[in-house]
């Protein structure tokens, strides 16, 4: 559940498969705080309509009213990475690896159809089965993502605060680079248990993305290559 709605688990009839239905309230006036703009739901499905991909989370139908639009979507039931990391505390290289690989798989897939997710984190990456050697994962929550359009500025301040690229927070214009600054904290995360940017208020979180200052504690990264500490460094880099 959250802000705007909820998600319940639904069986289709003529079928007898299982999927994640998530009930959208829809805001019944301008100036009303309840519920979202009904244009904000519809560009996230007008997205989702056109994603076919592993590793990006499926719709499979669409139900609308007055008071509410209803996602019917695929059922993913593994769980968040976030948490699967919070259980583990860190991945080796090689776990990592397998999840990074799966991650930009999909990103790629977003980039080269011009969509920008805007908001990839842990919590919005899910596992399809936990209990297997090597999870498959999905992308999911579209409702930051944008079809980006050539010569047409667009500029956001949406986001989660130790996630989110330098130019989101100084409000200048975005590209699909965001997203990739987004992977680099990701992958900081999946390999430290640590986030780069976090700081003691949201304020001072926002200020340490913007500054670009973070490092590579000792303790969390010892046995970490210098390979994927290369990697991380050329995802978050300031102005790419």
């Amino acid at each position: 559940s959250g802000h705007f709605g909820v998600v319940r688990l639904c069986r289709e009839r003529s079928t007898g498969a299982f999927y994640a239905a998530k009930f959208v309230k829809l805001r019944r006036r301008r100036g009303n705080r309840r519920g979202l703009e009904r244009a904000q739901v519809e560009r996230e499905v007008a997205i989702l309509r056109q994603l076919h991909h592993p590793n990006i989370m499926r719709l499979h139908e669409l139900f609308s009213s007055r008071a509410e639009v209803v996602l019917v979507l695929e059922l993913i039931s593994g769980g968040e990475l976030f948490d699967f990391i919070a259980e583990k505390e860190m991945l080796s290289e090689e776990e990592a690896i397998e999840f990074l690989g799966q991650i930009l798989c999909g990103v790629e897939y977003l980039h080269a159809r011009l969509i920008a997710h805007f908001d990839l984190k842990p919590e919005n990456i899910m596992l399809q089965d936990k209990g297997v050697p090597k999870p498959w994962i999905k992308i999911i929550d579209f409702g930051l993502a944008q079809q980006l359009e050539d010569g047409i500025t667009f500029k956001s301040l949406c986001g989660t605060p130790q996630y989110i690229a330098p130019e989101v927070i100084n409000y200048e214009p975005l590209s699909p680079a965001a997203d990739m600054w987004s992977i680099g904290v990701i992958t900081y995360i999946l390999l430290s248990g640590l986030s780069p940017f976090q700081g003691e208020t949201d304020a001072e979180t926002l200020s340490n993305v913007v500054a670009g200052a973070y490092e590579f504690e000792e303790r969390c990264f010892s046995q970490t290559s210098e390979t994927a500490k290369d990697f991380i460094r050329q995802l978050l880099v300031k102005e790419p």
